[in-house]
């Protein structure tokens, strides 16, 4: 059984050859996931059978996504702490009218689509998988005084809360797991806040929630957030690694951190009113940043306490791991070519896409886990003739009797991507990850076939 097959062992779409036919579609996109569907396929007959599979009414995005959010689940329950990132990104598609016979081939429209996951990072950084995602298409972009006479639960921001309900249902299912969710500003809601009251401290997961609006604190005096922050006493000083950006080099910023604990004013709500909530309070702010830098600022709200300099810094360095959905989103649109799929209609593309965000998953968990674990039997995640096929094509010798290291084949297969493993240069990325499994999977086959060959000349 593959890797494939594993993850998608518990999966149950109501027939046993459809279940079969998961593992199997999943397996072959996985091979090159950069290259169109007839291509990762290898076949007229597999492409055909991939296509009936995005075609079934039982392969719905929910149920193609489920095995694997179970296996996330199995995951996660072998973890003391669990950081849940969630985030929407963008998936936009333009139609071009041309080949269906209703305009010119410059003739497009563009319809606006969201995918909003909820990601399970370990605080080492290793991806356990997707625990629940929502896909939408966006409608017509509204007036912004509609928009705020609407409940929460009529805008998107209710998949923010969604994704944190979901969370608790986790935290009460797991009770030996800390589970932790993780928002940027797009989170600053404040019926998230009132949410987590609502809950029993048994059942309700921990948050941490990078504040977008300087809200009012009752103070007995006219206070906004950050200026009540700025005038915390300060804590301490961390280091804060600042990822590379366009036209921003990497660096590591020299931030003060300040912590209190706030009672939130609650805004005014259409039809109905919200509570008076006390939550505790992050700042850390970078106070000397170099010449022609942009400072670093971060103004985190959470349920976690914050009393000492060491809760806070756990408080900031768990939040730094929320980074880590931005590098799914940049293996599962510039990996996995996303955005390219040709699949006509949604019912197509969905179970399609839940297959891609599995292997995206797969990508990262490879990674990551060869850097915080390089230790490991090579055979925990690779299949024998994987890690031997890689190292007979880097070594240019037979394979040895035992199994390497995970962090010295992670680096073989990375180096097929590009990845040069010089002095300082640092760990594998994730570019250089999936080409090279793209790549291990021809020599792979190549490996087979003189197999193979060599059999036949006995």
């Amino acid at each position: 059984m593959n890797w494939a097959q594993e993850e998608v062992r518990m999966a149950d779409l109501g027939d046993k050859r459809l279940n079969a036919r998961l593992g199997l579609v999943l397996g072959q996109l996985s091979q090159k996931p950069q290259l169109s569907i007839p291509v990762a396929c290898g076949g007229w007959a597999e492409t055909l059978g991939a296509y009936r599979f995005f075609d079934n009414s039982k392969a719905t995005f929910e149920n193609v996504l489920a095995s694997h959010c179970a296996a996330t689940k199995e995951r996660m329950a072998a973890c003391p702490l669990v950081l849940l990132a969630q985030d929407t990104t963008e998936d936009d598609q333009c139609v071009c009218f041309g080949p269906k016979g209703l305009g010119t081939l410059k003739e497009t429209e563009k319809h606006a689509r969201r995918l909003h996951p909820t990601i399970a990072f370990t605080p080492d950084r290793i991806c356990l998988g997707v625990v629940k995602a929502a896909y939408w298409s966006r409608d017509c972009p509204s007036p912004r005084q509609k928009r705020r006479s609407k409940g929460i639960d009529e805008k998107e921001s209710r998949h923010w809360i969604e994704s944190y309900q979901d969370s608790c249902a986790l935290q009460g299912q797991l009770p030996h797991t800390q589970v932790v969710n993780l928002a940027d500003r797009e989170g600053d809601i404040y019926e998230w806040y009132v949410e987590y009251d609502s809950y029993a401290p048994q059942t309700r997961a921990d948050w941490i929630v990078r504040a977008a609006q300087n809200r009012c604190v009752q103070t007995g005096e006219s206070a906004k957030l950050w200026q009540t922050l700025a005038q915390a006493p300060v804590l301490g000083t961390l280091e804060v690694e600042v990822k590379a950006r366009p036209n921003r080099a990497a660096r590591l910023a020299q931030v003060t951190v300040r912590a209190t604990t706030v009672s939130l004013q609650p805004p005014t709500r259409p039809g109905y009113h919200l509570p008076e909530i006390t939550v505790n309070a992050v700042l850390a702010r970078e106070d000397t940043p170099s010449p022609g830098v942009e400072a670093l600022e971060w103004l985190l709200l959470t349920s976690l306490p914050v009393s000492t300099f060491e809760q806070t810094a756990t408080v900031v360095a768990w939040y730094a791991v929320r980074w880590c959905i931005e590098v799914y989103f940049h293996v599962l649109k510039n990996g996995c070519q996303i955005e390219r799929l040709q699949l006509e209609t949604e019912e197509r593309l969905l179970p399609c896409l839940a297959l891609y965000m599995i292997i995206a998953w797969r990508v990262l968990f490879t990674l990551m886990l060869g850097r915080a674990c390089p230790e490991l039997d090579c055979e925990v995640i690779f299949e024998t003739k994987e890690w031997q096929a890689a190292y007979i094509v880097v070594k240019r010798c037979p394979p040895p009797p035992i199994p390497p290291q995970l962090g010295e084949i992670v680096a073989l297969i990375a180096s097929f991507g590009g990845y040069l493993g010089r002095k300082h240069d640092g760990p594998p990325g994730p570019k250089t990850m999936w080409i090279g499994l793209q790549r291990l999977r021809d020599f792979v086959i190549a490996l087979e076939a003189r197999e193979a060959l060599d059999m036949r000349c006995v």
